[in-house]
């Protein structure tokens, strides 16, 4: 139980410490004057070379979590400083229960700038008999090589039950230290051999692994360069694409994530490389995909200036997605992209895309209409879609503007001729100085009497499918007359293209780019939640990154043959 346990620690703290400094990066990034801006970190892991090219993942942190954590109570308010001490100190002390070690006087003294997780195969051991057993390593970067050695020494002591439980090897010139595998009396078929492994490579590095086969192939692939990752042409080309000033990044083998994951083949990208780096808003993650052959990419107008179609839009959507021509969606970049992502995640952008997919479909469902054939497949210049929480109510609103073409006055026809075929009669409504026209159902139901009435009343309501209005240049649908009316309003009072905080998002993506999504956090964080359970979890363990959190905007950008470019923009409170 007690090894179990600390090879979680080895397996998640990496991750753990970057979202916690992700969190604290907030601190940063309002007009500090640090080093951490100004490149202070290295620009490639070291480390790659003790991962093979056919790894599946590699995450690597290029930075301290302690430089983060300390630049961040230099400019922290003293009640801040206290909260962020206590919570970072909550999350090491969790990670580190039951295994004896404490952070500041075990670890603290000899970490370095670099730490490397990485699963470097599906199978360590090739043996089918028990099953896959994925190969994991973490390289922690050392400052204090005795005193690194000290710690690895510490680690197997605490842990063996007696010292004959210890094994000591030397391969190629690296000794390596690792528990005794314990015979089991009925081996079941798929039953993990898990022995915690651990060596100091020269002055560099500390490697811990799930099996010491793992560390022997990291040595091994330092020793032939041929096998690791910092000759793998695709690697050097992806971090080609990447800025020079980063927190971290990741870097995944897509065909050997998919084995890995048992996922169905995703498409025609074979790597993904993704970027952490902080600017003076908060902090933007971009990633290239990079494919096996020129994919199929129809060329999207490229926008340098934000979606007019924006204007209709109220500042208190939770949700928005703008771009051009939706009648080739599913062969832009965007569309791609984020079909690309979603495919490997299971995280906050398949909680995105449950919040958009499932109440659309519901809608879709409810219009009895099928979206790219009746909508899409005239929408040709710009459009913005748009969510419209609730406080009072589970269900949102939709607001849909689309610039108007030549196609546009046929589609509305279809709508209409759609609507009627439902029962539903075509009702032209006054609102405020527009008349806008309603899908519109009368029904009836009894009202209450008096126990000494002699006649049934009945009262008549009018069921309203769907609204849709027009401008000049703009052709707009909504789910309700109420979404209706703060879409118009919207354009008089104030919408999201002249909200600050959209704008401050949108200006971190680069320009030119095929458009964007944005999520308000604030105004979506119920919906996502009751959409993903698990994403509450996931808010638990990064509670530094989420409690400052305030908007997540996801755009491509570039058009090189073989790649694809794109970002995502997370604004964080200051």
């Amino acid at each position: 139980m007690m090894r179990r346990r600390f090879f979680y620690f080895l397996t998640v703290s990496a991750v753990v410490l970057l979202l916690t400094g992700i969190g604290g990066c907030y601190w940063l990034v309002r007009g500090s004057p640090l080093t951490l801006l100004q490149g202070g970190t290295q620009a490639t892991p070291e480390a790659a070379i003790f991962v093979p090219k056919q790894a599946p993942v590699m995450i690597s942190i290029l930075v301290n979590p302690d430089r983060l954590e300390k630049l961040r109570q230099v400019v922290a308010r003293p009640k801040q400083r206290r909260q962020s001490r206590q919570e970072i100190d909550q999350i090491k002390t969790a990670l580190l229960a039951n295994t004896g070690l404490d952070y500041r006087r075990d670890i603290q003294p000899w970490l370095g700038d670099e730490i490397t997780v990485a699963v470097t195969t599906n199978d360590y051991d090739r043996d089918s008999y028990n099953g896959q057993q994925p190969g994991y390593l973490m390289a922690l970067a050392t400052k204090d090589a005795e005193k690194s050695r000290e710690f690895l020494q510490l680690v197997f002591a605490k842990q063996a039950i007696a010292p004959t439980d210890l094994e000591f090897e030397d391969y190629k010139g690296v000794h390596l230290v690792y528990h005794k595998a314990r015979p089991q009396a009925e081996p079941s078929l798929k039953s993990p051999k898990r022995i915690l492994s651990g060596a100091v490579i020269g002055d560099r590095f500390v490697l811990l692994a799930n099996h010491p086969m793992v560390i022997k192939d990291a040595i091994n692939n330092v020793q032939a360069p041929d096998l690791n990752l910092t000759t793998s042409s695709r690697y050097q080309q992806a971090l080609a694409q990447l800025p020079h000033r980063r927190l971290g990044l990741a870097f995944l083998n897509l065909p050997s994530v998919v084995s890995w994951q048992k996922l169905e083949s995703a498409a025609q990208y074979e790597s993904q490389i993704i970027a952490l780096e902080a600017n003076r808003k908060g902090l933007l993650a971009e990633t290239t995909l990079l494919a096996a052959s020129t994919p199929e990419v129809t060329s999207t107008p490229e926008l340098t200036e934000p979606v007019g179609a924006l204007q209709y839009i109220p500042a208190t959507s939770g949700l928005a997605i703008a771009g051009t021509n939706l009648s080739n969606l599913n062969n832009t970049a965007l569309s791609q992209l984020w079909t690309q992502v979603t495919h490997i995640s299971t995280s906050g952008y398949d909680a995105i895309s449950r919040l958009i997919n499932q109440p659309l479909a519901n809608l879709q469902q409810r219009w009895g209409i099928d979206f790219a054939q009746d909508i899409f497949s005239w929408v040709q210049g710009e459009y913005a879609l748009a969510l419209l929480p609730h406080s009072d109510r589970l269900t949102a609103d939709w607001v849909f503007v689309a610039e108007k073409s030549a196609a546009t006055a046929e589609g509305i026809s279809r709508l209409d001729a759609l609507a009627r075929q439902r029962g539903y009669d075509i009702t032209v409504l006054p609102l405020a100085e527009h008349k806008v026209t309603a899908w519109t159902q009368l029904t009836t139901a009894p009202i209450n009497q008096a126990s000494n009435s002699e006649e049934d009343a009945i009262t008549i309501r009018a069921k309203v499918l769907g609204v849709r209005g027009t401008t000049d240049k703009y052709e707009i649908l909504a789910t309700s007359v109420d979404a209706m009316d703060a879409a118009l309003k919207a354009y008089r009072n104030g919408s999201l293209l002249n909200d600050a905080k959209f704008q401050a998002s949108i200006e971190a993506i680069p320009q030119p780019n095929a458009g964007y999504v944005y999520l308000d956090w604030m105004a979506t964080q119920s919906l996502l939640e009751r959409q993903l359970p698990a994403l509450k979890l996931v808010e638990v363990i990064a509670k530094p990154l989420f409690d400052n959190l305030r908007s997540l905007t996801v755009s491509s950008y570039g058009s090189e043959p073989g790649l694809l470019k794109g970002g995502a923009f997370l604004r964080l409170n200051g």
